[in-house]
């Protein structure tokens, strides 16, 4: 296990398939966390389950009011900010792109776009002070999908979208290379979370046949396991891996290869 004993990040889209599952493994890595979401109660539990290891901030990841509040309470709790997971994210429901509601386009774009240029604009500052004062570098993880390097058929939005992270991911890490701040995007494919499962769930009993479609284009015919997701990301915030900055790491079972 990468050891992030003392160090500090930023988890958005805390109380998720994905964020559960990071929040409990950088805690048991000995990292302090800021957790945030939407989900109040959610939040405060998954905080209280860590016990001391994060404190939170609720909110909507669109108001760019919010990223700023993330790295102030990073500063003011544990006086420093190391690593920043930008993971927060919706979906649209799977349509052609002409029937896709304009104000469900808008609001995908908001949140999983536009809320990580708004995450990035407040953490990147911040990392690159603490390297200028300290030699210390850091890390951000954007999570992204691997419809930010393919085509996603019938979910042209969220793949316009997550493509927009992508680039926001390489263009900020070659502006911070030198500025000690790595930037990387993790694109996973399907995964059993629930951005996934409710989906299936509302196929009824026709669950099994809406899980072979939605796994049909990925090579190895099944789901990604959150763990499987989750150990791609502690691999890019790892510092150890000091010399990736600007990738797209797809943890999707050869879909992007075919």
């Amino acid at each position: 296990m990468a050891d992030f004993q003392g160090r500090a990040v930023i988890l958005t889209g805390a109380t998720g398939g994905f964020g559960q599952a990071a929040a409990r493994h950088f805690a048991k890595a000995g990292a302090k966390l800021v957790l945030s979401d939407l989900a109040s109660g959610r939040l405060d539990a998954l905080a209280e389950e860590l016990g001391g290891q994060a404190v939170v901030v609720s909110g909507d990841i669109s108001d760019p009011e919010l990223s700023e509040r993330l790295v102030e309470k990073a500063l003011s709790e544990f006086g420093r900010l190391d690593i920043a997971i930008n993971n927060a994210g919706i979906v649209h429901d799977m349509m052609p792109l002409p029937r896709t509601p304009i104000a469900d386009a808008r609001k995908v774009i908001d949140i999983d776009l536009m809320g990580v240029f708004y995450a990035m604009r407040a953490q990147l500052p911040a990392l690159e002070q603490r390297f200028r004062e300290t030699g210390e570098t850091g890390a951000i993880i954007n999570v992204a999908s691997v419809a930010g390097v393919v085509a996603a058929p019938m979910l042209s939005v969220y793949a316009a979208a997550k493509h927009g992270v992508v680039g926001l991911t390489k263009s900020a890490a070659i502006e911070y290379a030198r500025r000690g701040v790595r930037v990387n995007a993790l694109c996973p494919s399907f995964a059993r979370t629930p951005m996934a499962t409710d989906f299936l769930d509302r196929a009824g009993k026709d669950r099994a046949a809406a899980e072979a479609a939605m796994v049909q284009a990925i090579p190895m015919r099944r789901l990604a396991e959150v763990e499987e997701v989750i150990a791609g990301m502690i691999y890019l915030a790892d510092p150890a891996s000091s010399f990736v900055t600007g990738q797209t790491l797809q943890v999707d079972g050869g879909l992007s290869a075919s």
